[in-house]
């Protein structure tokens, strides 16, 4: 698959109101302000009403685990009572990782679109690019690279703020 995901991929309607990329970033935001890797996402049913959103929660938690593409689809999955999200879409602002694109891979989840690539620690395009593995039990379609630059700034302002001048 390449970065554009397969040829005729649904892709839900950015940029206009209530656009699942700009709910996936207002949780990013939120996660920043909590003191979280801004990172949001936003679970999308067959229809494309919106099942679960979700930012970072991971040092509030103390969960290695609670990334936001995690954090969606398992409450997703609990609203729909079943484990296999067919057809539904994930909307992230990040790449996700390899732990994050396997268990999409577990949930069956139908597409992913992502904003900003991640080369240190994603795990679609980058590193052990998951869906492109012979052994892979599911491969969703992907897009990436969807307001890149708007998720990569909200990336690079919040660990900037971090390190400090």
């Amino acid at each position: 698959m390449t970065k554009e995901g397969k040829a005729g991929a649904v892709v839900p309607a950015m940029g206009t109101p209530g656009d699942p990329m700009g709910i996936a970033m207002d949780e990013a935001r939120a996660a920043a302000a909590r003191g979280e890797v801004p990172v949001g996402a936003v679970l999308l049913g067959p229809d494309g009403a919106v099942l679960a959103r979700a930012g970072n929660a991971v040092e509030a938690g103390h969960d290695a685990a609670a990334h936001a593409e995690m954090l969606v689809m398992r409450a997703a999955a609990r609203r729909l009572g079943t484990p296999r999200l067919v057809d539904c879409t994930l909307v992230v602002t990040l790449e996700p990782c390899p732990m994050c694109a396997a268990a999409a891979v577990h949930f069956r989840i139908g597409r992913i679109v992502f904003g900003a690539y991640d080369p240190k620690g994603g795990g679609v395009d980058h590193g052990p690019r998951l869906f492109d593995r012979r052994e892979c039990l599911h491969r969703p379609e992907w897009v990436g690279g969807v307001r890149e630059r708007e998720a990569s700034a909200l990336l690079r302002d919040f660990f900037a703020a971090r390190r400090g001048p």
